[in-house]
């Protein structure tokens, strides 16, 4: 008997099917070339530079020459700055559900064939594409003590001068949640309102025809069949709200932080103890502690999406 009629036999590739497979093979090459140069390496090095006192000075032998083990990760959890940034980075994700909220009223409005609706859906989403730096600085005129054109109007209709907005510890951090949830609001509304479109007709006939209130077709139809967006916003927002920088950095007067680091945020310390202080071996050990912080809050959303999260399947 034949030992090699049991083995299987291999197949031969073509010369068109080994220049398809070197082609596939480079194709692959270069996302994942990619990822180790322009993510892995960097958060290697990252973790690396946050065990040094490293300044940027003599280069990578200097980095290595400071080493100093997690005395910077003991620093940094006596350090009041890090925890008051931290507390106002958290405070502002509660623009996060109200945006959200916001989000799906507007789609909702918009998901109706009423005049000039496109255009509606158009103005809403322009400040999503607008360069941060510029609404950031147009936001920072609307809130100015002076000449702002929030306390123009307070002046006008009550004859008192408006508060200031950017120049209060407290305040300072609803104007940041306004700027941001409005800044953001765009988004959720195409996103809810592509999920809203998406959702088959037949479900609300049906309703109707078992009698349901609005309400409880909101209820028990469009909000459980808009969860798949809600936890797609919820997830990416929430990345988001923890590297808010460019809004402290423009907005606040002199781009300090506003008054007593009352605004600033974790990422704005960061880049202050990097590119100001040159203590780059302190500030990426407050990377890696966000990273971590970022990574365990994005692995509970998932964890627990089963519970909440539903489909039309």
């Amino acid at each position: 008997m034949d030992s090699s009629k049991g083995k299987k036999q291999k197949t031969k590739l073509s010369a068109m099917a080994k220049r398809e497979e070197k082609w596939g093979l480079l194709f692959v090459a270069a996302p994942a070339l990619g990822f180790l140069i322009f993510m892995l390496w960097p958060i290697i090095f990252a973790i690396l530079t946050s065990l040094t006192t490293w300044n940027g000075a003599k280069g990578f032998a200097g980095m290595m020459d400071r080493f100093c083990g997690f005395d910077n990760y003991i620093k940094l959890f006596a350090d009041r700055k890090f925890w008051q940034t931290l507390v106002t980075t958290i405070i502002y994700l509660i623009g996060i559900p109200i945006g959200m909220i916001l989000g799906l009223i507007c789609a909702m409005g918009m998901n109706r064939k009423i005049p000039g609706v496109r255009v509606l859906r158009t103005m809403y989403y322009v400040p999503v594409i607008s360069s941060l730096v510029s609404v950031s600085i147009l936001w920072a005129w609307v809130y100015n003590y002076d000449y702002g054109l929030f306390n123009t109007i307070i002046k006008t209709l009550t004859g008192l001068h408006g508060p200031n907005w950017l120049g209060d510890e407290a305040l300072i951090k609803v104007s940041m949640i306004i700027f941001m949830v409005w800044k953001g609001l765009g988004s959720s509304i195409i996103l809810y309102l592509a999920g809203l479109q998406n959702i088959p007709r037949s479900y609300y006939e049906a309703a109707m025809v078992d009698g349901a209130s609005g309400w409880q077709k909101f209820k028990s139809i469009t909000v459980p069949l808009l969860s798949p967006v809600t936890f797609y916003i919820l997830v990416t927002t929430l990345i988001g709200g923890f590297q808010v920088f460019v809004e402290v950095q423009v907005m606040t007067p002199s781009g300090n932080g506003g008054i007593g680091y009352s605004a600033a945020t974790i990422v704005f310390y960061l880049y202050q103890k990097a590119f100001e202080s040159y203590q780059l071996g302190y500030a990426s050990a407050i990377a890696v502690i966000l990273a971590i912080i970022i990574f365990i809050i994005t692995a509970i959303n998932f964890v627990g999406q089963n519970k909440w999260v539903k489909t039309m399947d």
